[in-house]
């Protein structure tokens, strides 16, 4: 209970920073929004599990990587949670100006022929996994989490509940937004989501900057 007890809030954190993540669509939610409302629902949710698949993936090379730099170098951690507040300062800095910003979300297909839901599944995955940001946003995320001398076992807890976040909120993406309608709602609500993500994401990359462990 004690390891528990010591990690938990880093874990929850991390959770928190990928949640927030989400909630703003870059070209990849985006892409399966504008898929859901284009092709149909069922094209959606199979770009959206391939987007998924590939976060999964992201996040397990992540943290296979950090843990065994980490294990080597015990001062790679400092470099790490510095280049990961930095990165969380710059998404900050991103979404206080598209909440400044008076144009809306435009949710867009992904171009190209129509695909079967296969084929949808397989083009999320290798946009996801081609997309460099998501290396980025990636070692922000795990390195809230974790801390120094930290056991494997907070990585595992991290890649796990971020998956199931990850396929549980993608799908809702294409499912509700399979209708205008839903697509004008988030609008109207845009600029407030923006301005909470920045302010989040700049109290996150404080935290890590200024994080002594």
């Amino acid at each position: 209970m004690d390891q528990i007890s010591l990690y938990l809030p880093g874990i929850l954190l991390a959770y928190s920073a990928f949640l927030l993540s989400i909630v703003s669509p870059g070209p990849n939610i985006l892409a399966v929004m504008g898929t859901s409302m284009s092709i149909d629902r069922r094209s959606g949710i199979a770009l959206a599990l391939g987007v998924a698949a590939g976060s999964l993936c992201w996040a397990v090379l992540t943290v296979i990587g950090l843990s065994a730099v980490i294990s080597a170098y015990s001062a790679a951690l400092m470099v790490i949670k510095v280049a990961g507040g930095c990165y969380l300062l710059w998404l900050a800095f991103k979404a206080f100006r598209s909440a400044a910003s008076p144009h809306d979300i435009e949710a867009t297909a992904l171009a190209g022929e129509t695909r079967r839901p296969l084929g949808y599944f397989v083009r999320g995955y290798i946009v996801q996994m081609t997309n460099p940001k998501a290396a980025l946003s990636w070692i922000a995320i795990i390195s809230l989490g974790l801390q120094e001398g930290a056991p494997f076992w907070v990585g595992v807890v991290i890649v796990c509940g971020t998956a199931v976040l990850s396929i549980v909120i993608h799908c809702i993406y294409a499912v509700a937004f399979s209708t205008p309608l839903m697509v004008r709602a988030y609008a109207r609500a845009r600029r407030w989501i923006q301005a909470t993500l920045g302010a989040f994401f700049a109290l996150a990359g404080l935290k890590l900057l200024t994080s002594r462990t």
